[in-house]
Formats: structure tokens, sequence, C-alpha cells
């Protein structure tokens, strides 16, 4: 996805094909804008997906729009959301029940 001319990312989620997401099938994104190696995606785990153990290169934002998570031994609900700093480790992310959540980060 690349930026228009004018340097932005616009899109409509309805015309953004899902993707399969996480190493065992139980989430699926779509990637909604990206701009200087950065990406917005809208996120669908099943209850009990697992997000696989890794360090964060560059920041990453998260926030829940429905269902429950846990990360890093917190609970987060619907209108929860954080912010993990550049080189830090994330061991711990599971979705609890069913969830939705839109993901910030740069690859």
């Amino acid at each position: 996805m690349e930026p228009s001319p004018e340097g932005w990312s616009i899109t409509a989620a309805d015309e953004v094909e899902w993707v399969p997401w996480g190493p065992d099938g139980d989430a699926r994104a779509k990637v909604l804008a990206g701009a200087d190696g950065a990406h917005v995606l809208l996120v669908e785990a099943d209850a009990g997906y697992r997000g696989a153990p890794h360090q964060h290169e560059h920041a990453e934002f998260l926030y829940v729009v429905h269902g429950t998570l846990r990360t890093q031994g917190r609970t987060m609900h619907a209108g929860d959301a954080y912010a993990a700093a550049a080189g830090s480790t994330h061991d711990d992310f599971e979705a609890v029940t069913a969830a939705g959540y839109v993901l910030v980060f740069r690859l």
C-alpha cells in the first residue's frame, strides 16, 4: 500500500480483503493504511489466539475495539490501549475472548 502523491494513505475498510494473521489461523487482519514503513491494521482474533514472543524493533501501539485481551500479564478490554517502546520484549499476548483491535507498527 503506497501513499498517494499528496502523502496520504486513506482506505475504506470494506474495500480491503482480510488476510490470515498469526501462526495458527485463528486471527485475520486488514491492512488499512501505511506510510513511511508504518502500518495500521484491524485485527480480529478468535478466543485463544496467542501472539508469538518477539522484540519490538520499533514502537507498537494497540487499541482494543471489542473483546478481552491479555498482554504482559494485564487484562485489556474495549477502550484500553498500550504503547510498547522500541526494544521492549513482548512475550505474553492472548485473546481471552474473541477480540478486535487496531494495531499500529513499523516493519
